[in-house]
C-alpha cells in the first residue's frame, strides 16, 4: 500500500456514492478513508449504506494488495454517522435538509447575510465527503459564456494580437468528472446573484434534468456527469444590489437553505478554537459586540465572522500582547467600523452609528466585568 496501510477487520470512516460503472456488481464507490486518499477503490453493495451520507466501515477484503495500480478494497456498513461538517457550525435543523439535499443529488442555494460561512460551509462538505472542492465567482460573469469560458488577447510572435478562449475551474471541473468517474466534484458558485439575468439563464440546463451545458469552445453542449455537486451562495439583504434578481425559474432549480450568523456562544466557540493565544474573556467581549452591531436596525450591512476573526488576529499578536485589552476599542474601530460606509467620528454615517454601538457595548461589559490581556 502506498498511502497508508489498510488491513482486513480495519475500521474507517468514508462516504459512498453510487458507482458510475453501470455493469459493476459493487452499487456504492468511495476514494477516501478518514479524509485520506484511499490506496485503492472501495467498494461495497451493503443495502444500508446511503449516498452522500457519512458512515463506519470494516474491511472485508483487499483484493491484489501488492499491486499500487489494481485491485480493490471491499467493505461492509458498521454504522451511518451524521452529517457534520468540520470546523464550522450548522444549525442542527439546516444540517438535517443539507444531508437530504446532498443525499438526493440535488443542487443547493445556500442563502444568508454577508460572512456567516457560506464559503466555509461549502469547503468544509467537500472535504467531508471526500469531494474535489471547485470555487467559481459569479460576480465577474457578464456573458453567458463566461462560466464555462473567457476570451483572452495575447500577442503572437510576429506581434499581431491573438484571442482565444481560456478554460474557467467550472469547464476543466467538468471535462475532469467526465474522465474520473472515480471522483466526486463539488462546484461552487459563489455571489450567483451578482451576475446578469442572462447569463445565470445559460446555467438552466446544466441545473435540472438536461443536465448539459453549451460549451463555446467546442460550440457543441457539454454533458454534466452525476458526479457533479452544484452549490451556489446569495447574499441577501437590502444592502445587496440584486441580491433577489434571480427569477422564480431559476430559483426552482435549487433547494435553497437559509443560514444567519452564528449564535454567540458558538461564534466564541470557533474563534477560540482558532486563537487559543486570546483569552475567552477578551473573545467574548467580542463577540457580544459583533452581537448588538448585528442586531441593529438603523444601519445597513452585515458584520461578518471574518470581522470577528480578525480582531482576534490583532489581539493576539505579539505586538498586543500585554495591552490587548486597552487597544480594543480602537481594534473594532478599523476593524468593525471600517467595514461600513462613512467615518467612526461621523455619527450620521454607518460608521460612526456602528461607533456608538460599540461604545455602548464596550461600556456595558466594563459594568459587569474586566476583560483580560493575552498573557494574564
Amino acid at each position: 500500500m502506498t498511502e497508508f496501510e489498510v488491513e482486513t477487520g480495519a475500521v474507517f470512516e468514508t462516504t459512498f456514492w453510487k458507482n458510475p460503472i453501470e455493469d459493476s456488481r459493487y452499487r456504492f464507490r468511495a476514494t477516501h478513508l478518514n479524509g485520506r486518499k484511499a490506496p485503492k477503490v472501495v467498494l461495497t453493495s451493503d443495502p444500508r449504506v446511503r449516498a452522500g451520507v457519512p458512515c463506519l466501515v470494516r474491511v472485508l477484503r483487499i483484493e491484489k494488495p501488492e499491486r499500487t495500480d489494481r485491485g480493490l478494497i471491499e467493505v461492509e456498513l458498521v454504522r451511518l454517522l451524521a452529517f457534520e461538517p468540520r470546523g464550522v457550525y450548522l444549525d442542527p435543523i439546516v444540517r438535517d435538509k443539507l444531508q437530504v439535499a446532498l443525499e438526493s443529488g440535488l443542487n443547493i442555494l445556500l442563502d444568508g447575510p454577508q460572512g456567516c460561512g457560506k464559503t466555509v460551509l461549502a469547503r468544509a462538505i467537500a472535504e467531508a465527503l471526500g469531494m474535489e472542492f471547485v470555487f467559481f465567482n459569479c460576480g465577474a460573469v457578464v456573458e453567458a459564456t463566461d462560466f464555462l469560458a473567457t476570451i483572452q488577447v495575447r500577442s503572437s510572435e510576429s506581434g499581431h494580437p491573438l484571442t482565444g478562449f481560456v478554460k474557467t475551474e467550472v469547464l476543466e471541473a467538468l471535462e475532469a468528472a467526465g474522465t474520473h468517474p472515480e471522483r466526486s466534484y463539488l462546484v461552487f458558485l459563489d455571489e450567483l446573484n451578482r451576475c446578469a439575468e442572462a447569463a445565470r439563464n445559460a446555467l438552466m440546463p446544466a441545473l435540472d434534468a438536461t443536465r448539459r451545458v453549451f460549451n463555446p469552445i467546442t460550440n457543441t453542449f457539454l454533458p454534466i456527469p452525476d458526479n457533479v455537486q452544484f452549490v451556489a451562495a446569495v447574499n441577501r439583504g437590502s444592502e445587496f444590489t440584486a441580491t433577489f434578481g434571480i427569477d422564480a425559474a431559476q430559483l426552482d432549480r435549487f433547494a435553497p437553505l437559509q443560514m444567519e450568523y452564528l449564535p454567540p456562544e458558538a461564534e466564541v466557540d470557533l474563534l477560540a478554537g482558532r486563537h487559543p493565544e486570546v483569552p475567552r474573556e477578551l473573545i467574548e467581549t467580542v463577540v457580544e459586540v459583533a452581537r448588538v452591531i448585528r442586531g441593529s436596525t438603523e444601519i445597513s450591512g452585515g458584520l461578518s465572522v471574518r470581522a470577528t476573526e480578525e480582531v482576534c488576529v490583532y489581539l493576539k499578536h505579539p505586538v498586543m500582547e500585554h495591552r490587548a485589552a486597552a487597544m480594543l476599542p480602537e481594534i473594532l474601530k478599523s476593524s468593525f467600523c471600517g467595514r461600513f460606509s462613512g467615518r467612526w467620528h461621523d455619527a450620521s454615517t454607518d460608521a460612526g452609528m456602528v461607533w456608538t454601538l460599540i461604545e455602548g457595548a464596550l461600556g456595558s461589559k466594563r459594568g459587569k466585568r474586566k476583560p483580560q490581556t493575552v498573557g494574564e
